[in-house]
């Protein structure tokens, strides 16, 4: 997203080569929207997924041109997203845009970045033996595989029945009709697990275990938008009970009025980064661990049809969530055993394949990718105190062990959840792309590469 931003920036022509470094043959989809599953669903509704900002139609036109008008004002596939993004990256790369911008795509992985002696460039190293010097580099990563769900992994990671990758190739392919199944976690991931298995005609029973057994809330009909009460009633606050009482207090008025919570909640989706940011360090980590598990359910929402199809799956007993937390996971010949603890008990169960649906992982303290190595040992990344992403600047530019403001190294995306906490859904990566772009487009002008 960030290179079709700069390739559309007005003015120029600007001397700048952009090298897309994307290891997966097909640079655009990147890991949300390139699984070929068609009940894969975008939990967004279709007109508010224009890439550009600035043009808010331009997905729902493009679905029209392309003949999908099916879900032009509702829940698109994924797979259609993708070829969406992919079309976009597809025309900047064959067709050199008019502001002068060239594009190329690298299909391997960066390995290492290396800082000039001036400080001004960096060398990024590639899996192929490439060496590219360049200006500026945005680490666009995205989300990285979830860890082990409990440590020391030893005993069942390589056990052919663990799943830690729900969203590695072919991940669930090895699943036969009737083996038993257990998911490890109730949020979206495990939503699309199940929604898989059912494509598949899987048919024996599924076990979900939770620490909270909440599913996804579910998106209700598109409804009237709700004026925002941000500035007059949330802005000042500085403590996580006062904003969760002011929004109690709104979603109680608005339903004497006969409106649902779920637009009071969408008004604030602009501001939702400001009131994160007005919160000191403390108060994020008291959210952290008593709210943004309900807050997640409510936020990221399932779009109904998929909701339903959790609801019969259920009704029919073919799925089960058992509530608590797990413990230990042991190799237990062609089976595993999950060790649960609950409130006063502790349980054992056992199943042929378990598929960790945690959520991807956000600390990059642990994160063991070559390049996230070699930029945090050279204190050119930093992670936050709260295990959330990268330490930036308000601008995505990377602050670095000393506390200076890295002037080559920036990023956007999951990396940025520090900032803004929520950093993960189109709407808020394409208005960092766009910004990122404007600032970046400023910099390279007259300048000869990044």
């Amino acid at each position: 997203m960030l290179a079709v931003q700069l390739a559309h920036l007005p003015g120029g022509p600007f001397a700048c080569d952009i090298h897309l470094v994307e290891p997966r043959p097909i640079a655009g989809p990147g890991l949300a929207y390139t699984a070929r599953r068609p009940e894969y669903l975008l939990n967004v509704r279709s007109p508010q997924l224009s890439a550009f900002p600035e043009n808010p139609g331009h997905f729902v036109e493009w679905l029209q041109t392309n003949h999908t008008p099916a879900c032009e004002q509702e829940f698109c596939s994924r797979e259609t997203y993708g070829h969406y993004i992919q079309e976009l990256v597809t025309t900047i790369i064959s067709h050199s845009p008019i502001n002068g911008i060239r594009v190329t795509v690298h299909h391997t992985a960066a390995t290492a970045a290396t800082l000039a002696p001036d400080g001004k460039s960096a060398v990024l190293e590639l899996a192929n033996g490439t060496r590219l010097s360049s200006d500026y580099v945005v680490l666009a990563l995205g989300n990285f595989p979830p860890l082990p769900p409990t440590r020391p992994a030893d005993g069942y990671s390589n056990h052919p029945g663990f799943h830690g990758n729900p969203w590695a190739q072919g991940a669930l392919r090895s699943i036969g009709l009737d083996d038993s199944v257990l998911l490890i976690g109730s949020g979206l991931t495990a939503v699309d697990v199940l929604l898989g298995l059912r494509a598949d005609g899987h048919r024996a029973p599924i076990t979900v275990v939770s620490g909270h057994g909440r599913w996804p809330s579910t998106h209700g009909p598109a409804e009237p938008t709700y004026p925002s009460f941000y500035t007059t009633e949330l802005q000042e606050l500085k403590t996580v009970g006062e904003v969760v009482a002011a929004i109690r207090r709104r979603v109680r008025t608005a339903a004497t009025q006969g409106i649902d919570w779920r637009p009071v909640l969408d008004s604030l989706r602009p501001d939702l980064g400001n009131i994160w940011a007005n919160w000191p360090l403390p108060e994020q980590a008291r959210f952290l661990r008593h709210v943004s598990s309900l807050w997640t359910t409510i936020r990221h929402r399932s779009p109904p049809q998929n909701a339903a199809i959790i609801e019969q799956l259920m009704a029919a007993g073919q799925v089960q969530v058992y509530q608590g937390r797990v413990q230990h996971l042991v190799s237990q010949g062609p089976e595993l055993a999950v060790h649960i603890r609950r409130k006063r008990s502790t349980a054992v169960l056992t199943a042929q394949h378990v598929v960790s649906c945690t959520g991807p992982l956000l600390d990059y303290t642990r994160i063991q990718d070559p390049l996230v190595l070699s930029l945090r040992e050279a204190g050119q990344l930093v992670p936050d105190a709260l295990r959330l992403g990268i330490v930036t600047d308000e601008h995505g530019a990377l602050l670095t062990a000393d506390g200076s403001v890295s002037p080559v190294y920036f990023t956007l995306g999951p990396s940025r959840r520090p900032a803004y906490f929520e950093s993960t859904a189109v709407p808020e990566l394409r208005q960092q792309a766009v910004a990122l772009a404007q600032l970046l487009g400023s910099k390279v002008a007259g300048q000869p590469r990044v």
